[in-house]
């Protein structure tokens, strides 16, 4: 197994929401503070970016051209090549989004959160998880939600993972594929109690063929793969000089390499000269290789957007 830094200092702020675009072998992710979304080409080394007006947190490919994007507390459509953005979706209680993901059926699955303090452990449980459907409506599917962070689904289709970072767990929903409906929350992968050095704050997720989930600590310098039947860690890797480690998704031509994102800020505000000092490759993008392991194809939006002539 190696691990190699792909593109150093990447993000100048929060690095995250990595997604493989298998379509065009180029790996997307986000620099949410700094309101830029970037694609990378591990064959060219190219590293290119889109600026938003606000924060963004995430960004996946739609099946009918362009992407969809969380800008703020919006979701909108933005088509790379024109910079053109259409709002498409606010969040009811115009709360910033955070991470999201699309489900098997194209659905986008997108989570908000109140205004992050410095101590995250009395952060005010007021954030949503939300469905954007297939025709272009928002649905709140849960609520009291602390900083909502990392989805993945089995590869049976019957089970949603979601990560709520301030209880410090892993959800596990059981998922109705066809109507994108949850119900049955209970814990899947619990880090309450354990060490932050250790274990962290569990931030992004994604989820390999075998059906283990690899999650981002933050604050513990790791990524680390867990058994959401025992809710068992059975592997840790450490990503070196950093502190926050956000995110992660299998990419790759073979889906058999980690990208893994980083932070080069805190909660609100560049990270100290002194923590910079000790991890300096704070904000770098990450390649994990020789894992054994490989990912699943990401799944894009399929829905349609009214203004595309479709």
């Amino acid at each position: 197994m190696a691990v190699e830094c792909v593109v150093k200092n990447a993000a100048k702020s929060c690095g995250e929401g990595p997604h493989w675009d298998d379509a065009t072998n180029a790996l997307l992710y986000v620099d949410a503070v700094e309101k830029s979304i970037h694609r990378y080409q591990p064959g060219t080394k190219t590293d290119e970016d889109f600026y938003t007006e606000d924060i963004v947190t995430f960004v996946v490919p739609a099946r009918r051209g362009g992407f969809i994007a969380a800008v703020g507390c919006c979701l909108v459509h933005l088509d790379w090549d024109t910079k053109k953005v259409i709002k498409l979706q606010e969040s009811d209680q115009k709360l910033q989004f955070n991470d999201g993901k699309c489900d098997p059926q194209g659905r986008v699955w997108a989570g908000t959160v109140g205004p992050i303090a410095s101590d995250l452990e009395n952060m005010p449980r007021i954030g949503s998880l939300y469905r954007l459907d297939l025709d272009g409506s928002l649905h709140a599917m849960a609520r009291d939600i602390g900083i909502s962070n990392g989805l993945a689904w089995s590869s049976d289709e019957k089970f949603m993972f979601h990560i709520d970072s301030i209880p410090r767990k892993v959800y596990r929903y059981d998922f109705d594929t066809s109507t994108g409906n949850i119900s049955n929350q209970r814990v899947a992968v619990d880090m309450e109690g354990k060490s932050v050095e250790d274990y962290g704050y569990p931030d992004g997720m994604t989820i390999d063929a075998e059906d283990k989930l690899w999650v981002a600590c933050l604050f513990a310098g790791r990524v680390a793969r867990y058994d959401p039947e025992t809710g068992q860690r059975l592997q840790s890797i450490d990503i070196p000089s950093v502190l926050r480690v956000t995110s992660c998704c299998f990419g790759g031509k073979g889906l058999d390499e980690l990208y893994v994102t980083t932070s080069a800020y805190g909660t609100d505000e560049a990270i100290s000269s002194e923590e910079f000092e000790k991890y300096p490759l704070s904000g770098s993008l990450f390649r994990v290789t020789g894992l054994g392991v490989k990912g699943r194809n990401a799944h894009i939006y399929e829905g349609k957007v009214d203004y595309l002539k479709m």
